[in-house]
């Protein structure tokens, strides 16, 4: 059973790196936003994997923060290229 759940966690990491090539390469802003988006889902769902792999329940308050941050941060970005300034 671990060697599948780290198997799948190998695949999650490539995929986020060929997420991370669409950021740097989506031909419009809408399309790096939503790669950066996914790439901030993949790496919660990564978080929490490895959480089940070492037994340790804490790691899932990381991951739950670290999916508040990514979607605050994805707000901010959209909000930013739709109107040009945050405030």
């Amino acid at each position: 059973m671990t060697n599948i759940n780290t198997l799948a966690a190998v695949l999650l990491l490539l995929l986020t790196f060929l997420c991370l090539l669409r950021a740097a390469l989506g031909p419009t802003a809408a399309d790096r936003v939503a790669a950066i988006n996914v790439i901030g889902t993949k790496t919660m769902v990564l978080i929490a994997l490895v959480s089940f792999i070492a037994g340790q329940e804490y790691f899932l308050d990381v991951a739950l923060v670290y999916a508040l941050i990514a979607f605050v941060m994805t707000l901010g970005v959209a909000r930013y290229l739709e109107r040009g300034t945050l405030g």
